[in-house]
């Protein structure tokens, strides 16, 4: 190891660290007295540290996005003979990997046709709210600009991103942020908002649209939705309310604009999250699994219809997108994500996200029947989450302080979950789990058994 860019003298890294680096989502003064976390190799479901210990994985790199495992030499192998060949030329032309990379996802989603790419999760939800926004001015006269965002939802960290932000501790001290985003409720059926209703997923959808009502709908443009809510408490969307959902948008006349960047490219046991429930969007945004974490790239995907929009007159120099993503020219990111989707196909892993999906749900359960702290199991496939409550009865949340011991209590097993943390003041009570695509039945059982044995070293 001692060439290149790598050395063995691994506490020299470790102080090099704690001197320079600006971790994300952390708070420092901890690292005044403990060393922080360098990872130094990750293989297959592991990862190990500065130390040499070995963890399983089970937020695939921390924020769901190692889909298909750690080491996978075939994903190098093909960015490096890429980035030989031709690393970059800016988006204003084509290349080799992003044609052909578009070709093979667009043959995964029937009724789109157009793909855009940008380098993250965040540019990639913008670019839809761009084309929203310059859709309005071209055909509405400005008017239908405004864009519906769900509670609990997150879209992205830029600060117009962060206006569509579900969880207020997210966007807390950023503002003041951009107008004309609108916020919807949640459908968290197990956080009961409609307790009258015959069916809760009717009865959710329709609350979006007495928002929708109240705006007035011919000034809402959009609708922007997780398939799966990630972040806000892995929330898994009641019976008959995407099918409801989709009927709205279309009377209205309102885009419907899904976040898979998350739950894309196999999370959830589908493809994407929204083909569960049978409906097509006019926007699809995604990232993270698209090349699982070995090169950086994002794609918003879209219908024909939407993007003739913007080829009506081509005298008019303003009447194309007018957009630019400087990284979105990377020919690395497509040849990753060819090798990562290919990985996926010949290995079965909906299949197999399924099969584990139901063992982790299966097993979470059973934590649910032994442990009075768990209120309530949900998820989709390889993405689950448990919510912690003090009391079974009132559902009043756990405090997050003892989640956050739990999660702790699960990493000096050695195994690293997650739970959801700055996102609802006093609600950030759900352990997280979306362990890799490739999992075995012995992963999700260690998973399992960790919980089980921090939840008994918490509370007793």
């Amino acid at each position: 190891m001692e060439s290149g860019f790598y050395t063995n003298d691994l506490e020299h890294i470790v102080e090099t660290d704690r001197a320079h680096i600006w971790h994300h989502l952390s708070s420092h003064k901890k690292y005044e007295t403990v060393d922080p976390m360098v990872i130094v190799e990750g293989k297959g479901m592991h990862v190990w540290d500065a130390k040499g210990t070995k963890y399983l994985d089970a937020v695939s790199g921390g924020v769901w996005t190692v889909n298909v495992g750690y080491g996978r030499t075939e994903i190098a192998d093909a960015v490096r003979d890429q980035l030989v060949k031709l690393n970059y030329f800016a988006g204003t032309v084509g290349s080799i990997p992003g044609s052909l990379f578009a070709e093979k996802l667009l043959a995964k989603m029937p009724g789109l046709s157009r793909v855009y790419y940008s380098n993250s999760g965040s540019e990639a939800n913008e670019k839809v709210y761009k084309m929203v926004r310059q859709i309005a001015h071209k055909k509405y006269g400005g008017k239908k600009h405004k864009i519906l965002f769900r509670e609990r939802d997150y879209h992205g960290t830029t600060i117009t991103t962060l206006s569509t932000s579900g969880q207020p501790e997210r966007a807390a001290q950023y503002g003041p942020l951009t107008p004309g985003f609108v916020e919807v409720p949640h459908c968290l059926e197990y956080r009961n908002q409609y307790p009258d209703a015959e069916n809760y997923g009717i009865a959710a959808a329709d609350a979006i649209e007495a928002v929708i009502l109240r705006e007035g709908p011919e000034t809402i443009g959009a609708l922007v939705l997780e398939p799966v809510t990630a972040g806000g408490g892995v929330i898994t969307p009641p019976d008959g309310y995407w099918q409801r959902v989709r009927e709205i948008c279309a009377k209205y006349d309102i885009l419907l604009h899904i976040d898979e960047v998350v739950c894309g490219l196999g999370r959830t046991g589908k493809w994407f999250g929204y083909q569960h429930y049978g409906i097509t969007p006019d926007f699809v945004t995604m990232a993270k699994g698209v090349a699982s974490g070995y090169a950086a790239i994002s794609v918003t995907v879209t219908t024909e219809k939407v993007f003739e929009m913007f080829k009506e007159n081509p005298d008019d120099p303003m009447d194309y997108f007018r957009d630019v993503s400087t990284f979105g020219g990377c020919t690395a990111g497509p040849a990753a994500a060819l090798a990562n989707m290919k990985i996926i196909e010949d290995e079965g892993l909906l299949d197999n996200v399924n099969a584990m999906g139901a063992r982790l749900i299966t097993g979470l359960e059973s934590l649910k029947d032994k442990h009075e702290c768990i209120g309530d199991v949900r998820g989709k496939g390889l993405f689950c989450g448990a919510e912690l409550v003090s009391d079974r009865e009132t559902k009043e949340p756990m405090h997050e302080s003892k989640v956050a011991a739990v999660v702790a209590e699960v990493f000096a097993q050695k195994v690293i979950i997650g739970m959801t943390n700055r996102s609802l003041t006093g609600f950030n009570n759900t352990l997280c789990l979306s362990p890799a695509l490739i999992a075995t039945k012995e992963n999700i059982d260690e998973i399992v058994t960790a919980i089980d044995i921090a939840l008994t070293r918490v509370f007793g």
